[in-house]
């Protein structure tokens, strides 16, 4: 019975959201026959793209747009590139997960995030935002390919990322709404 149970949430947690016209979010998130996990998104967002690129680039408080406990260890910002030593307490994993990476903004709106060390194999994200509805809204094409050094499987790492995202993308919407609130 478990069993079958445990292969049901399997098979449900790769299946495609069921999506409406107009909904603000569109995620997939696979498992990468090479190893990882690949996810990829595209997010409406109700403000300009300014607004999200801000957030997206305070580096010191990425922490403050995931469910997920972390801390930023370490960050330094020069020429136009931010460096960020992350320390990630996931309840997934055991003990603490250190990711070092480059960041950069993309030239027309967004970043790219790069994997430089810690405990991942692979790590890049990539954000690209695009201008909509006479610059008032942002679509964001979002990209993420993360491969843990760790013993957990990709799947299970496929499941809890997709919860991960789904809020990290309603965090940000609710971050923006506020700063747009904040400047009226």
């Amino acid at each position: 019975m478990f069993m079958r149970f445990l292969s049901i949430v399997i098979v449900a947690a790769f299946l495609p959201l069921p999506t409406e016209a107009g909904d603000p979010v569109k995620l997939d998130v696979r498992v990468e026959s090479t190893g990882g996990v690949r996810a990829t998104a595209t997010v409406l967002f109700p403000v300009e793209p300014a607004v999200i690129q801000h957030l997206l680039s305070d580096y010191a408080h990425w922490p403050d747009l995931f469910d997920v406990r972390m801390r930023i260890a370490e960050l330094r910002e020069q020429d136009g590139k931010a460096f960020t030593d992350i320390r990630i307490d996931h309840s997934l994993l055991p003990g603490e997960r250190r990711l070092m990476c480059e960041s950069r903004a993309l030239p027309g709106g967004g970043l790219l995030t790069e994997l430089k060390g810690g405990d991942f194999k692979q790590y890049r994200r990539l954000w690209k935002l695009t201008s909509i509805e006479g610059g008032k809204h942002t679509n964001a094409e979002f990209e993420l390919l993360v491969e843990i050094d760790s013993i957990v499987p990709d799947w299970m790492i496929a499941i809890a990322m997709r919860r991960e995202l789904e809020s990290h993308f309603r965090i940000v919407k609710e971050k923006a709404l506020s700063l747009v609130r904040q400047e009226r």
